[in-house]
């Protein structure tokens, strides 16, 4: 996520909405207030890279940092006070377009912004400071050991298990639902997600056992992303399999994505490329590009292509409420249909 912002800087992620709603209460801030103390036992703690967690007791004001976890508490019934802004995906101030409506939806009063202009490099203490949370969700995350103990000094913090925004999709939820004591909710939400994902392997047959690699043109070079991204990972939930010549490849040293030279552009085998890109335009021109021809799947036209901030949001990787948005999953499986097609 800190590479997809990173890129953005420089060159210019129906069921689980289903869930929420199940699960938002009754839909004014008080009932979300109360439905926020959640349903299991505390103390609860977690343990992760960074250090180890103890919630004392059921979290009253939630914040968020990183990525996904805003979805995951709203999909678990719980309505963040304070979020990370995504500059890059709607803007100064605003909030991705499924979490919108899922507060409003709701009746619950927008969140308070957390600048995070630079995607992660920086936090604003004093931000989470006036925000005054009793918990701090960022299990997919960039934090650095001296960040999180600086945000531990405000509020207890929970850090990704392994690496910094390698988490799974699914391995966030979980830990956000054990976080807020609400595990039988968090299976219930990745249930949904599970029988969208199923649905649609079944009712796409020709993505089984097809070989898939993940790219962003960086200009001399493309970003491949490894199977340690969670965009790579969700693509193996509907059938496809990661190209071996992605892994073959790969000089990340365990990290969710790689540069590839123009020059060996030619050893990245794979039946689809899905490939990223900020405007239709930059879409356009990645499938004219002369390099990228080397790239067998370009130059056979097996392209899927995701472009527009939002969608590469909705996408990179899914959330718990952008799964089934119409404008993410649903829209890049037809992408990926029509390119083997």
């Amino acid at each position: 996520m800190r590479l997809r912002r990173s890129l953005a800087v420089a060159a210019i992620a129906a069921t689980a909405l289903a869930l929420t709603a199940c699960a938002s209460g009754s839909g004014d801030d008080t009932d979300a207030a109360d439905d926020a103390a959640g349903t299991g036992e505390f103390p609860v703690t977690l343990t992760h890279a960074l250090g180890e967690t103890e919630i004392a007791e059921a979290p009253e004001r939630v914040a968020t940092w990183g990525w996904g976890s805003t979805e995951a508490a709203i999909a678990l019934g719980v309505y963040p006070v304070a979020v990370a802004e995504q500059p890059w995906t709607v803007g100064e101030d605003a909030l991705l377009p499924w979490v919108e409506e899922a507060y409003d939806e709701a009746g619950v009063e927008h969140p308070a912004i957390l600048d995070d202009a630079e995607g992660g490099a920086t936090v604003p203490y004093e931000e989470f400071v006036d925000a005054a949370p009793d918990l701090i969700l960022a299990p997919y995350s960039g934090l650095t050991q001296e960040q999180y103990d600086l945000l531990n000094e405000i509020a207890p913090v929970v850090a990704y298990p392994d690496a910094p925004w390698t988490t799974p999709w699914d391995e966030e939820i979980r830990i956000v639902a054990e976080a807020l004591g609400r595990p039988a909710d968090g299976d219930a939400v990745l249930a949904g997600i599970d029988e969208y994902f199923a649905t649609t392997a079944e009712e796409h047959p020709d993505f089984a056992g097809t070989t898939v690699a993940n790219v962003w043109d960086g200009d001399g070079f493309v970003y491949v992303y490894t199977a340690a991204d969670a965009r790579v990972d969700v693509l193996t939930d509907i059938g496809f399999e990661i190209a071996p010549s992605v892994t073959e490849l790969d000089t990340s040293d365990g990290g969710f994505y790689y540069e590839l030279s123009y020059e060996e552009l030619d050893k990245l085998d794979a039946d689809v490329i899905v490939s990223y890109h900020s405007t239709e335009d930059e879409a356009a021109a990645f499938l004219e590009k002369s390099e990228l021809q080397a790239i067998p799947a370009v130059a056979a036209g097996r392209v899927a292509q995701v472009f527009d901030p939002v969608k590469v949001s909705a996408v990179s990787p899914p959330t718990a409420l952008s799964v089934t948005w119409s404008g993410g999953m649903p829209e890049l499986v037809e992408s990926l249909q029509a390119a083997l097609d």
